[in-house]
């Protein structure tokens, strides 16, 4: 898994002359998480993935158009809460409100991936499902595009699970990686892996042993599978799951309702599921998953602090968005959505400033902010959740 993926000539103008990719491939955009890590700005009704974090159009917006050229709109998909559907169909405007799956409460992956599987394969008994989270950056969208049409072929042509391996550009210790096994086969002109271990979050030894090896790949949460089988793997890993699912009319239940409420079938489900990742509950236990290794500038924007490695510093290091003065600092962060800011003698600081709440911490702590937020549901101050 040395070698990583890079266009081999097929370009989005390419992709469009074959007809944006595969008839059968559809897009699932997993779009329900909370975005603790970027409080105050993110929040229930408006998390990290419905805000403009990394450019001026927000995070799903850039996710669902980063799919254009491979996936028309009509057959891209969008799981998310209650508390989000509103603003999700206000961003998307191309997508049908049949096309948003609004589950009455998360629980996890695994149960999002399997109601979209459902929905998708009623619409497509030959559906291909590239499934991907709506809070990424991707430096290099063709190359993105790239493999997950090579994944889609792939999918298409055996019955396997294909996760999307990022090639590591350090030795970064707040990832999963992906160990690859033998090459299972190509598609595309590139190589396929099968994968022979999913391992946690490593110390910076185990970390810097894995870059070093060539084996390893950070794992995105990016995957590229048909909907028929990744729901006989549902079955066949998580069979509690799977039957609560089958319960479920894939078209009646959601659409009885609208948008803005998940129906009463769907509600009565999801409180009998068990919360658990498709990592977990799937692919670590499954014997058909492959990976593909990518370079693509990938970022999971997991805090604050990964705002440093796609917006561009000023000649201090610092990076300011809003009314902003920085004397004498460096290195960092402030975003404020009003109230002018002033830095004095700082460094490596991160500042947030809205109008109701205002975060300040040291730039090494960015991903503990969540706590703030448990302090405040601990607390009862659900005005600034």
């Amino acid at each position: 898994m040395n070698e990583p993926l890079h266009n081999g000539g097929r370009s989005d103008e390419h992709l469009r002359r074959e007809g944006r990719g595969d008839e059968h491939l559809h897009g699932v955009i997993l779009a329900g998480g909370l975005g603790t890590r970027f409080w105050p700005l993110s929040n229930r009704r408006r998390p990290k993935q419905l805000l403009p974090i990394v450019s001026k159009r927000t995070m799903i917006q850039e996710t669902a158009e980063r799919l254009a050229p491979l996936i028309p709109p009509s057959r891209i998909w969008v799981v998310t809460g209650a508390d989000q559907a509103d603003e999700v169909a206000r961003q998307l405007p191309a997508l049908d409100r049949s096309q948003l799956l609004i589950e009455p409460v998360g629980r996890n992956t695994a149960p999002a991936i399997g109601l979209a599987a459902m929905q998708v394969a009623a619409s497509d008994p030959q559906a291909v499902m590239a499934v991907l989270p709506a809070d990424h950056a991707i430096g290099d969208p063709t190359a993105f595009r790239t493999a997950l049409a090579a994944a889609a072929e792939a999918a298409a042509a055996e019955p396997v699970l294909v996760t999307l391996g990022i090639a590591p550009t350090r030795a970064e210790t707040g990832y999963g990686y992906i160990e690859s096994g033998q090459v299972a086969g190509t598609f595309a002109g590139r190589k396929f892996h099968r994968v022979a271990a999913f391992h946690e979050k490593p110390d910076r030894s185990t970390a810097e042993r894995y870059i070093e090896s060539g084996r390893y790949a950070w794992n995105a949460g990016i995957f590229v599978w048909r909907a028929s089988v990744i729901l006989d793997q549902i079955g066949a890993h998580l069979p509690d799951l799977a039957r609560i699912l089958a319960t479920l009319d894939p078209a009646g239940d959601k659409k009885a309702e609208g948008m803005t409420a998940a129906g009463p079938a769907l509600a009565a489900a999801y409180a009998r599921i068990t919360p658990i990742s498709i990592d977990y509950g799937v692919l670590e236990r499954s014997s058909h998953v492959w990976v593909l290794a990518v370079d693509c500038g990938w970022n999971d924007i997991g805090s604050w602090a990964a705002l440093y490695d796609v917006r561009a510093p000023d000649s201090a290091g610092n990076v300011l968005t809003g009314d902003v003065v920085a004397v004498g600092s460096e290195r960092a962060l402030v975003h404020t959505e009003g109230p002018l800011v002033a830095l004095v003698g700082v460094e490596d600081v991160v500042v947030i400033a809205t109008s109701g709440a205002v975060l300040v911490c040291a730039r090494e702590h960015a991903q503990e902010v969540r706590k703030v937020v448990e302090e405040l549901e601990r607390r009862g101050r659900t005005d600034l959740l």
